[in-house]
């Protein structure tokens, strides 16, 4: 077994953060440990299979292209995918879907209870799955 130093084992366990990631349209927070160095991708696409894994509403999908990653306290620019999470020197950040983007859960307006119509089939597939 090889030993280490205290030194070594410090710096070794600063390479890491905590990062939190607030959804927007979510309930809460979405927290788990990164690396310094791995890209916005990355980190964005852990954030949305825990999401999904959660299964949190509404439903995002897994796609890293509609998503844009805010950093909580830096203005608004968003992060770039290919930069480091760890550049910023920041550990909460904010998911948004990129404007223009469709959300497929809802429904299409074509006509003007289109909603309605969404909302009692949504509540009556919930209700018979519960009453199984």
């Amino acid at each position: 077994m090889l030993k280490r130093s205290a030194s070594q084992m410090r710096n070794s366990k600063c390479n890491r953060i905590l990062v939190s990631v607030n959804v927007v349209g979510s309930t809460g927070p979405i927290r788990f440990v990164a690396n310094k160095d791995d890209l916005v991708c990355e980190v964005m696409k852990t954030t949305l299979t825990s999401y999904a894994r959660l299964a949190r509403l509404p439903n995002l999908g897994t796609n890293v292209d509609n998503f844009v990653l805010y950093c909580v306290n830096d203005g608004m620019d968003a992060l770039s995918l290919r930069e480091a999470i760890g550049a910023k020197q920041v550990r909460h950040f904010l998911l948004c879907k990129k404007e223009g983007t469709s959300r497929a859960s809802l429904p299409k307006e074509n006509g003007k209870n289109n909603w309605k119509t969404w909302l009692t089939k949504s509540l009556l597939t919930t209700y018979n799955i519960i009453a199984r």
